[in-house]
């Protein structure tokens, strides 16, 4: 099992709206994740920085592939397009992330 932790900002305009969608996450995108070995994903808010903070353990043995399938999976591709405006990537990220990655620096089980 993995812990990981990601960050991202938000648009404050579109706060609202982003914690509309995520009050009722399509069932189809909550399978995807579930079947690409994705378990207690939470996303927490900070306000006033307006950024999503990330949270998602990962239970799978290939990563690289489980999230292929989700960036392939149709209706995630859909979710993502009502998604996206919403948030701001952080300049700093890696040029292959959306979300910025973070190092676990501790941990208390």
């Amino acid at each position: 099992m993995q812990r990981m932790g990601m960050v991202i900002g938000i648009d404050p305009q579109y706060i609202d709206e982003y914690k509309r969608l995520h009050a009722q996450v399509w069932p189809t995108v909550l399978a995807r994740l579930k079947r690409s070995n994705v378990t207690r994903y939470s996303i927490f808010l900070r306000e006033p920085e307006n950024l999503l903070f990330g949270y998602w353990e990962y239970v799978g043995d290939d990563y690289e592939s489980d999230m292929a399938e989700i960036a392939n999976d149709p209706e995630t591709q859909r979710w993502w397009r009502l998604c996206g405006p919403c948030q701001k990537p952080l300049p700093s990220r890696a040029p292959t992330e959306h979300w910025a990655r973070m190092e676990e620096v501790f941990y208390l089980e």
